[in-house]
């Protein structure tokens, strides 16, 4: 690539950079991997880029409490249940201040010999994992395509990132399929409104050893992955908004580190399908809906759920999943939208889990929006959350967040 020559534009109205600082920001952010939004080349073979993001702060007021690592987002599977004990137990009522949903990405469009490579690298400040409740840079896409295949981090190819609803909350409905994953994809047929996508994905496991514990304290199980996981979908884009058909195949294994042999250890099948979709209202209304069930599936689930559990013999199996989500976007006029709805997520437990095993979740809001201009939104949001213990113990959650948005 001649950075000499990149022209680099910025913001949604493409404003060209001095030709000395295009030149630096072509040396630091020349990337190789690729976009989920194309970008228009009118430059003949120069490359171009796209940075975009947004600085958001969100107040809440928590008329309960969560796990105070989670303390700026509503994850029904961190409200505390047992109390004394879980994180979050304590006093109802806290404000929280956080501007760990800020995000910033850049799309970059490469003209090759095979064919135009986008790219894509985007960021936000939510640390989980060990940096969990730290305001620290989380990759999020990474993600490169050249016409029917690309390769990377993106959305999971079992997910529908298009039945996200209008919220301001960060984590969303618990019954969604939402997972960023590693894959390699391919694309099949694409164009006149249908795809067909099929990718082998990182695989992952949530195993719940369950009485097991109980039975031999010394024994350590932890998940083992064999194989990649297996995923399709087909989507159908039209007027009236869109369809789409998901499923996914996969093993989950287990081992044990504790014993000389690995044992017990072995593997168990999962399969799962993902029914998602669309419906244009008017001018700009949509109503999202999503259906999903499965069984070891739990791993793509946005929150709560296990894999792989023992029975009341201690034999692994298992576990079966059911989400869902309902949410209608509806703009009032062009200043103000709201949204509300509802998801669940329920698990079947098996007889050799815990009492403090996940069983189920609930999640639903309502907001109303203010978009002073095109760049600005402002908003408050009511929010409500339960969780629900495999002994029928359960917790939860109300509160209202005001965010104020600032995109680039």
């Amino acid at each position: 690539m001649d950075c000499q020559q990149t022209r680099v534009r910025f913001g949604h109205h493409g404003t060209v950079i001095r030709q000395k600082w295009a030149r630096l920001l072509c040396a630091c952010l020349t990337l190789p991997g690729a976009a989920v939004t194309a970008i228009a080349a009118d430059d003949g073979d120069k490359p171009h880029y796209r940075f975009y993001g947004f600085v958001q702060m969100d107040a809440i007021y928590d008329f309960n409490r969560v796990d105070p690592d989670w303390n700026d987002m509503l994850r029904p599977s961190k409200i505390p249940v047992n109390c004394p004990g879980d994180p979050g137990c304590g006093e109802d009522g806290e404000t929280v201040f956080s501007v760990r949903q800020t995000r910033a990405g850049v799309d970059v469009a490469v003209p090759t010999g095979l064919g135009e490579l986008q790219a894509k690298l985007e960021f936000e400040l939510v640390g989980v994992g060990n940096d969990a409740g730290k305001t620290t840079p989380r990759l999020r896409h990474a993600w490169g395509q050249i016409g029917a295949f690309g390769a990377g981090q993106t959305w999971s190819t079992f997910m529908d990132p298009d039945v996200f609803p209008n919220t301001i909350e960060y984590w969303g409905p618990p019954g969604m399929i939402f997972f960023r994953n590693m894959q390699a994809r391919w694309q099949p047929i694409r164009g006149d409104g249908n795809t067909l996508s099929i990718a082998l994905e990182s695989p992952t496991g949530a195993i719940d050893s369950g009485k097991v514990s109980s039975v031999d304290p010394g024994l350590n199980i932890r998940e083992r992955t064999p194989y990649p996981d297996l995923s399709a979908n087909w989507r159908m884009d039209r007027d009236w908004g869109h369809a789409q058909i998901a499923g996914i195949l996969r093993t989950v294994g287990y081992e044990t580190t504790t014993t000389a042999n690995n044992k017990p250890s072995g593997e168990e099948t999962g399969a799962g399908i993902n029914l998602s979709g669309s419906l244009k209202v008017g001018a700009r209304d949509k109503l999202m809906a999503q259906l999903a069930y499965g069984e070891a599936i739990a791993s793509y689930f946005n929150d709560g759920g296990i894999d792989l559990a023992p029975t009341a013999s201690l034999n692994a199996t298992t576990l079966p999943i059911l989400g869902w989500l309902l949410f209608y976007d509806h703009y009032w006029n062009d200043r103000w939208s709201t949204s509300l709805g509802w998801s669940q997520a329920d698990q079947d437990n098996s007889s050799g889990q815990n009492g403090d095993a996940f069983a189920k979740s609930q999640y639903g809001v309502i907001n109303l929006l203010y978009y002073p201009t095109n760049n600005i939104m402002v908003g408050g949001e009511l929010q409500y959350a339960e969780r629900e213990l495999n002994d029928g113990r359960s917790g939860d959650d109300t509160r209202v967040q005001v965010s104020f948005k600032f995109s680039f």
